[in-house]
């Protein structure tokens, strides 16, 4: 069998493994995305999909480098301008955009939109490569080099590869890497929703002790509602007609939609993931390979993006001064750059999770007021969201 070669295999082509590949292409290395299944074309009347992702302010800049955000927006995406945070009425935080002297926070944007709009923008550079469908099969490794063994039966050797294929990712499986994970013990319900008066430039979040409630506006008449709450609660919500669904939406939801009714539904687990090390050999992972986070304040796909644009620096970098792309001192660069900020950002999120997932009235106090007084932290609260946001 004739061996294919290429400079980067990236083992995935959703949001975060096309957004590699369009970064690398500028750098002429030749790119080969594999992907198992392509996405589904849009046209505008299609309904929204419920997998949505709140895409910060830099991961916007990112998605203008790789030339795919005015792709996007040519298709469908939603700026919003304000977020806000609370418990019991009256003790909030709120964080608006014209604080930071911004005209948004971010977008929510449907992923596969995302995904899309990569595409697209890949279709440009004749040194990229999209080889979909197809998988990972088999991998082995030396010194200078990887060898993929394709599911349709290639034999490919790459010098640097990618690992961007999702949470249960095989090419980790296959690199021998292991991961430090446990279940929240939590479900999340994804519900698109239609009414009559929503706050489309607002996202907000209610914490309960079952699990947090939230808004994620699509538009003037549409959003999404998300619900976190125990598994055999979300599994029993989930098999309700839409019509009871809404009712019970009414119940357990803050009333600050108006009328409603239910479109659609989905439900995934809250799991939490972070691999033990993120290079190995020639291999990097990236995004959900590398870590899965609870999706409380939707800071998933970011924290992927943020995975490209290191390892993008470090590959560029290393052409520049023709050096290994694939060596060990630059890969080790990388982790040493991500795994301490993604691992932050975990914490963070974990405690947060713990903090309010309880009904232990004086931590009930406590939360609220210090809600309250994160409010008012003036300097504090925009370095926070200057964090949260990437700037």
């Amino acid at each position: 069998m004739q061996q294919e070669q290429c400079d980067i295999a990236i083992i995935g082509g959703g949001m975060v493994g096309a957004l590699a590949a369009a970064l690398l292409a500028p750098t002429g290395l030749s790119i080969r995305v594999i992907e198992a299944k392509r996405p589904t074309e849009f046209s505008p009347e299609q309904p929204r999909d419920l997998r949505v992702s709140a895409i910060s302010a830099t991961s916007v800049a990112l998605l203008e480098q790789a030339g795919a955000w005015e792709r996007i927006q040519g298709m469908r995406a939603w700026p919003y301008q304000r977020l806000e945070a609370y418990e019991w009425q009256g003790f909030h935080t709120e964080f608006t955009a014209a604080s930071v002297g911004r005209e948004y926070l971010g977008y929510m944007v449907e992923n596969r939109l995302i995904q899309l709009g990569l595409w697209q923008a890949l279709a440009q550079w004749p040194n990229v490569t999209l080889d979909c469908p197809n998988g990972l099969e088999a991998l082995r490794q030396s010194e200078t080099s990887a060898t993929l063994t394709l599911t349709h039966g290639q034999q490919l050797e790459a010098r640097l590869v990618l690992a961007c294929d999702g949470a249960e990712s095989f090419t980790r499986q296959l690199a021998s890497i292991g991961i430090s994970a446990w279940d929240y013990g939590q479900q999340c319900m994804l519900i698109s929703i239609e009414a009559d008066q929503l706050e489309s430039d607002m996202t907000w979040q209610q914490f309960t002790p079952q699990g947090p409630r939230a808004f994620l506006p699509l538009g003037s008449d549409q959003g999404c509602l998300v619900w976190y709450d125990q598994k055999q609660r979300i599994q029993a919500l989930a098999k309700l007609d839409n019509d009871s669904l809404a009712e019970q939406v009414a119940a357990h939801f803050p009333t600050r939609m108006g009328n409603f009714k239910v479109l659609s539904k989905g439900s995934f687990p809250l799991r939490r993931r972070h691999a033990n090390q993120y290079v190995k050999g020639r291999v990097v992972l990236l995004g959900d390979a590398a870590h899965t986070i609870n999706p409380l304040a939707g800071q998933g796909v970011n924290l992927g993006f943020k995975d490209v644009a290191a390892i993008t620096e470090l590959v560029s970098q290393g052409v520049e001064a023709q050096l290994d792309i694939g060596s060990v001192e630059r890969l080790a660069r990388y982790q040493r750059r991500r795994r301490p900020d993604n691992l932050l950002m975990q914490t963070t999120m974990d405690v947060c999770y713990h903090a309010f997932s309880n009904n232990i009235l004086p931590l009930k106090i406590l939360r609220n007021l210090g809600l309250s007084a994160a409010q008012r932290s003036g300097p504090l609260k925009t370095r926070v969201m200057k964090y949260a946001m990437g700037l």
